[in-house]
């Protein structure tokens, strides 16, 4: 009977567990965006982390914006090829740059790189009890050290899609142009007549959605974690690994909202 039981009794404690930690998160960040209306606010945190979040994330989603761009091209000729469409590529690039692998990679580059950084710094503070420290001198720890770091993903990361996009369908171009022997006017004509605005808007809310995402997840594990050390490195990996399924499941909800009709 055991044997039978066991199984679901683990499930269902697993279920339990999860519903938990969704309420604890949404009641973290009901609390933290609590404090965006109320002074002080700590600007010098702020645009420290944007800096962080954004331009010295710069370089890695440059990089995989860039040439994911490109292999989207090269794929595309190759699977299109077969029916003799080789022309919709240019349509096919922007609109899979814009719509998802912009957003969806600079989110999960950032997640790897800035959500990991803020849960390991909160991290470091909660266990050598700095974070008590704050409070001892009447700051309030989720003002000083949560709120801003939620706005500056919010933002930064829409401001990095931006640089994505662009970088994405230039690698396309390169591509299509270089070795596939595209007409560079024929190219540009075919991408500006595919682009629409809801493309562009719809990848920017998804990465503001996706950055105040990662920035959540990384303050929240950082800011509870325990045990030292290893507590710190255990946080640290559910922020990058919490975000970054957050981001995907997010990414779909969101489709679905904007596209599905």
């Amino acid at each position: 009977m055991n044997a039978v039981l066991d199984p679901i009794a683990a499930l269902g404690r697993a279920v339990l567990g999860l519903v938990r930690q969704s309420g604890a998160l949404a009641m973290f960040a009901l609390e933290a965006l609590s404090h965006l209306v109320r002074p002080p606010f700590y600007w010098r945190i702020f645009l420290s982390t944007l800096i962080e979040t954004g331009f010295f994330s710069l370089p890695v989603v440059a990089l995989t914006a860039l040439f994911s761009g490109a292999v989207i091209a090269l794929q595309s000729y190759v699977g299109f090829g077969q029916y003799h469409v080789q022309s919709a590529i240019a349509g096919i690039v922007v609109l899979a740059v814009t719509r998802e692998l912009g957003p969806v990679l600079a989110g999960l580059m950032v997640a790897g790189r800035v959500g990991a950084a803020m849960s390991a710094q909160i991290g470091t503070m909660r266990v050598t009890d700095q974070i008590d420290a704050l409070t001892t001198l009447s700051t309030n720890p989720m003002k000083y050290l949560v709120t801003p770091r939620l706005l500056a993903g919010t933002i930064a990361l829409p401001c990095l899609v931006v640089v994505a996009d662009v970088l994405g369908v230039l690698g396309g171009f390169t591509v299509s142009v270089a070795k596939l022997g595209f007409s560079p006017s024929t190219y540009i004509t075919a991408t500006l007549e595919s682009l629409k605005t809801i493309d562009v808007v719809v990848g920017l809310v998804k990465a503001a959605v996706f950055g105040f995402l990662i920035a959540l997840l990384g303050c929240y594990h950082g800011y509870n974690s325990r045990g030292g050390a290893e507590g710190v490195g255990s946080a640290t990996t559910a922020a990058v690994v919490g975000a970054s399924i957050l981001l995907l499941l997010f990414d779909y909800l969101l489709t679905d909202l904007f596209f599905s009709q």
